[in-house]
């Protein structure tokens, strides 16, 4: 290997910013060549490649918890108050958007269940043209159809702000019996819904927990604590889309899961990128469960979490 022409090529790139063409139209040599000459660069440390995180970044944790966790992806923040939940629902929701229009595409097919921090989410997204993006409503609506956090509501403003395609599921996120469960299920437009679950490219998901002020449970609207003791008596800690797990991750059924309208947990799990979007110290058992059952292959979520989880995965 001719190292004068190995150090001038790795100049020519990495210094003076020419493309691998220009070099190779330069020195009259292949552009494979050139692209050669560069790999032979680093391999030989004649080129060192130094990344530099930027202040306040979470880098080198987010690379860590990725490592430990199995996480193919994941987003830390600083949270000002990771025990103020609301707070906490604020600063994800607005990275979370950041996090989606860096990922998402054109002609993605995108989730999303329901929750508070995925309707700030929904609000901070920026207005870009997304045409032949299709938003889907993964979970029937939860509690009042008027409220912000509703999973009717989100899809349709996301799909809103985009300008994209929307797929809503007209029906109660839970019904009273197995036998409305199944007519619900009977509806042309909730099955549609339901069958695009499995083709969602990237799946947002908020992440629930069992507290008195927890949206799922607030004024028992949604689910009624008579309903719920028995499944924390087994072990529940959180839910994706009303899907009940425990904090090993394990998921825990029930005859509640016959009363769901929803893409199911396991198909959920299976999709390509599932980001859950949660944190704060309130939710920390959910999260782990969430981690630890490989429902979320993502996660956007606060600092402290973050070091828990790379504690508790290990």
């Amino acid at each position: 290997m001719n190292t004068l022409l190995l150090e001038k090529v790795a100049k020519l790139y990495y210094e003076d910013g020419l493309t691998q063409e220009k070099i190779a139209q330069k020195l009259r040599i292949s552009r494979p060549k050139v692209s050669r000459l560069l790999s032979e660069a680093l391999a030989q440390g004649v080129v060192k490649i130094i990344v530099n995180s930027l202040p306040n970044g979470f880098e080198d944790l987010e690379r860590e918890l990725e490592q430990k966790t199995g996480l193919l992806d994941s987003v830390v923040i600083k949270s000002s108050n990771p025990d103020d939940s609301l707070l906490v629902c604020e600063e994800l929701g607005a990275v979370a958007a950041q996090y989606f229009e860096r990922i998402v595409k054109d002609g993605d097919v995108v989730g999303f269940t329901w929750g508070n921090t995925l309707s700030v989410m929904a609000d901070k997204i920026s207005p870009i043209k997304f045409r032949q993006m299709l938003i889907v409503q993964m979970v029937g609506g939860m509690g009042d159809p008027s409220s912000d956090a509703h999973a009717g509501d989100i899809a349709r403003r996301a799909a809103q702000i985009l300008n994209a395609k929307l797929a809503v599921m007209p029906a109660p996120g839970i019904v009273e019996t197995v036998e409305m469960s199944k007519a619900m299920l009977k509806n042309k437009h909730v099955s549609y819904a339901l069958s695009l679950g499995a083709e969602v490219k990237v799946a947002f998901v908020g992440i629930g927990s069992f507290r008195k002020d927890a949206l799922l449970m607030r004024n028992e609207d949604i689910i009624t604590w008579q309903e719920v003791d028995p499944l924390i008596k087994r072990g529940v800690v959180g839910d994706i889309g009303l899907r009940f797990f425990d904090v090993d991750g394990q998921r825990i059924h029930s005859e509640i899961d016959q009363r769901i309208i929803g893409v199911d947990l396991e198909v959920i799990s299976n999709l390509e990128r599932v980001v859950g979007v949660a944190g704060g110290t309130q939710k920390y058992d959910a999260i782990l469960g969430a981690v630890r059952g490989k429902y979320i292959n993502a996660l956007v979520t606060d600092e402290a979490t973050a070091r828990r989880l790379i504690l508790d995965t290990q």
